[in-house]
């Protein structure tokens, strides 16, 4: 189901032109009739203890540039869209609220804070809501808290006051560390959605988690579910190889992966065009099978020297202080999903001291990944490309 179209079809669409009304008619029956049979089949969960209905394909637009993806996505049936205060520099939130106007009373709809204090929080909320052209939020996150300590009383405060206020809904967190938080917070009673990273590239500590969190009750969020989204290894002539994985429908497969996980009520995958769109939608009525088990571990010995599954075996290694996981994911943002400005944006955020390092200048690196991700070249790459 596509809206492309071609000269070559544009042409005979020339050469045709004088038919019949008749057949006019036929063919525009038949048009219709193709469209109706490859209209997309949703699926649907219950998001946790909120009681919202939400389809388990959801949509992150944290890189989208194209506001008629995300406007179509809506009009097929996708009902749970992701942003964030921060994404494109402040105004992603401007352009998904122009593209969900038509349709905002029947969706749910998601943003986020990175601010580490109450009255900042507040104020994050205040122009999300400004800017996205609504009066409230249905779930509103703190964004990226990796221990409990940063899910403080302070901000879980903002969120109990913004609702009390009526300007969000449910209260979430999101993290890359799931076996830590969401335990934390299934214990602590203060969340009701828990948006987390899990793909099939995760340990099964990971699905531990979740579980754990689905049983409290929390509403559970994937998002990078496509590992990454690597389809070639950067510096390497590897085209034929990655066609093959495109072809084979490897990102198709690490989404149904994380579909078939019950636990799971959404995912949030990135969309920037009709296609993958497209292809995205299929996960919802094709079922994860034995040839998408064979891909899949095809494509994990393929991402192994190039993807930070973030496990937190590395945290606080490095001698020279590097934040070795952020680092791995911000290249990531730009070999995997093919955007370099936001790469880049989001490292040099690390701060001054952090771009100075060199690896090159170590004898030898104090990281070593358990999981097989080569870290000193690694590293490297992203001083070349960003620092």
């Amino acid at each position: 189901m596509t809206y492309r179209s071609s000269r070559r079809s544009f042409l005979t669409a020339g050469v045709v032109l004088p038919l019949t009304g008749a057949t006019l008619w036929q063919e525009t029956a038949d048009r219709q009739a193709a469209s109706s049979a490859s209209a997309p089949q949703f699926s649907y969960r219950v998001l946790g203890k909120t009681g919202l209905k939400v389809t388990t394909l959801g949509f992150g637009c944290m890189i989208t540039s194209d506001a008629g993806v995300i406007e179509r996505a809506a009009d097929l049936g996708i009902n749970y869209f992701d942003t964030a205060r921060g994404y494109q520099g402040g105004n992603n939130e401007r352009m998904v609220g122009a593209a969900l106007k038509r349709k905002r009373a029947s969706l749910v709809l998601s943003s986020k804070s990175g601010a580490r204090d109450k009255q900042r929080a507040l104020a994050d909320l205040d122009t999300s809501l400004r800017e996205l052209g609504t009066d409230h939020l249905d779930v509103w996150y703190l964004h990226g808290k990796n221990s409990p300590d940063e899910v403080s009383d302070e901000l879980v405060e903002a969120q109990q006051i913004a609702k009390q206020q009526g300007k969000i809904r449910f209260a979430g967190v999101s993290t890359h560390d799931p076996k830590v938080i969401v335990p934390a917070m299934a214990r602590k009673g203060v969340m009701d959605v828990v948006l987390v990273t899990y793909n099939f590239s995760m340990d099964p500590g990971v699905a531990a988690a979740i579980e754990q969190g689905n049983k409290a009750r929390l509403g559970i969020v994937a998002m990078k579910v496509m590992a990454g989204g690597f389809r070639e290894r950067p510096g390497r002539g590897d085209s034929g190889t990655r066609e093959k994985l495109k072809r084979a429908g490897a990102m198709l497969a690490a989404l149904k992966w994380v579909l078939k996980d019950r636990n799971v009520h959404t995912t949030i995958p990135s969309m920037t065009d009709m296609d993958q769109l497209d292809e995205n939608l299929r996960a919802m009525a094709e079922p994860y099978g034995a040839a998408e088990e064979k891909l899949l571990a095809r494509q994990l010995d393929f991402i192994t020297p190039l993807y930070c599954r973030m496990c937190g075996e590395c945290t606080g290694m490095c001698a020279r202080g590097l934040p070795v996981a952020d680092i791995l994911r911000h290249l990531t943002y730009t070999e995997g999903y093919g955007q370099f400005a936001l790469g880049r944006e989001e490292f040099l955020k690390l701060g001054p001291a952090v771009a100075a390092v060199r690896c090159a200048d170590c004898e030898r690196c104090t990281v070593q990944c358990p999981f097989g991700v080569q870290v000193t070249a690694r590293l490297r790459r992203a001083q070349e490309l960003f620092a």
